[in-house]
């Protein structure tokens, strides 16, 4: 394996070859000076060898096709894995490569439920690899400014947060598929599946949440277990107040929106851009028109993010530093979605140190 500060790119192997497995191979492909995607394991052989000839990723040299988690993770030349499995299957992959000393890449979610999220963190620390989340909305440049200029202090105290994810799925093409929208294996509906990459942001921005009073429903527009709609009152650990609103029943489909109210300004981050209207009556932008999957289309973005995503994880591997999202960071968000899904089904406000889910 090779050391951080070493010359050649880290060798990757990908776990998974569902929906988003192709937007991964291309990030890697992209990444290529950093990071090679030296081999790939699907849950169906078939479909592994599908995705290899239309990537082109079996005509590279030394690329291999994995049969088992086992098999990889016992390959010395393999330096981290990406995981892009189903939430159920996590802990059961994610133990052999962080014993076999692999750092993790791990999509969202990083467990069905804030207690598995927490395992899985706590696995990795205690074999100590890097576990890092592809939350790729924080690595817009909107997202990167919009944390600057919090962290500056130059905003004042947040008074309000207004977060809203107006979303459409299908039933037909979406929530049919096997599995979908259920807690056995994906660990809810909307919240956990399509907002927590706009929660993990906004939490980033606001702080961990103290109070939240919740309602979730499935509407008549789906045939699903979970929830498609979710909405919620919070109130900060900073002194704040804010409101949620998630769903994927909103045809046809809209980006996701975060708005912070300070004191000296407010920012609005919405479809990969940044405005701050200061009380001064000055305006400014940053950032750049970019597609989150909000509508039937739920691959409807490229792979720029992901790369970056990638490119960061290589560099936090070889640098020795934390990467861009953390195991530890995201158990945020994880409590957050526990706490509106355990607010929800009591009927009462919950507050943090109340037992989630």
């Amino acid at each position: 394996m090779t050391e951080p500060g070493g010359a050649r790119p880290l060798n990757a192997v990908l776990i998974g070859a569902g929906m988003v497995a192709g937007t991964h191979v291309a990030a890697c492909q992209g990444a290529r000076d950093k990071v090679r995607l030296a081999g790939l394991l699907g849950r169906g052989p078939e479909r592994a060898r599908q995705l290899a000839a239309e990537t082109g990723l079996d005509r590279q040299e030394g690329f291999r096709l994995y049969h088992s988690v086992e098999e990889a993770a016992a390959d010395p030349e393999i330096d981290f894995a990406i995981v892009a499995t189903p939430p159920d299957v996590r802990a059961g992959l994610i133990r052999p490569l962080a014993e076999a000393g692999k750092h993790v890449l791990l999509e969202k979610p990083v467990g069905r439920n804030a207690a598995e999220a927490g395992a899985v963190v706590a696995l990795c620390d205690a074999a100590g690899v890097q576990l890092g989340i592809v939350f790729q909305h924080r690595m817009r440049a909107a997202s990167r400014a919009a944390a600057e200029l919090v962290a500056s202090g130059q905003l004042g105290a947040l008074g309000l947060a207004e977060i809203r994810v107006p979303w459409w799925r299908g039933q037909e093409d979406y929530y049919d598929a096997p599995g979908r929208g259920t807690y056995a294996r994906d660990g809810g509906g909307v919240l956990i599946t399509q907002a927590i990459h706009a929660l993990d942001l906004a939490l980033s921005l606001t702080g961990p949440a103290v109070q939240v009073q919740a309602m979730t429903a499935t509407t008549r527009l789906h045939r699903m277990e979970a929830e498609d709609i979710a909405t919620a009152g919070l109130r900060f650990a900073s002194g704040a107040v804010g409101t949620v609103m998630a769903s994927t029943a909103s045809f046809p489909g809209g980006a996701e929106t975060i708005r912070l109210h300070f004191e000296k300004a407010s920012l609005a981050l919405e479809a990969g851009r940044l405005r701050i209207d200061w009380r001064d009556g000055r305006s400014e932008e940053a950032g750049a028109e970019a597609g989150s999957g909000g509508g039937a289309d739920p691959m409807a973005f490229g792979a720029e993010l992901h790369q970056a995503v990638i490119e960061d994880f290589a560099g936090a591997i070889r640098e020795g530093r934390d990467p861009a999202a953390t195991g530890q960071a995201a158990l945020e968000v994880h409590r957050l979605i526990d706490a509106i899904a355990w607010s929800s089904h009591h009927g009462r406000i919950w507050t943090q140190g109340d037992t989630e889910r």
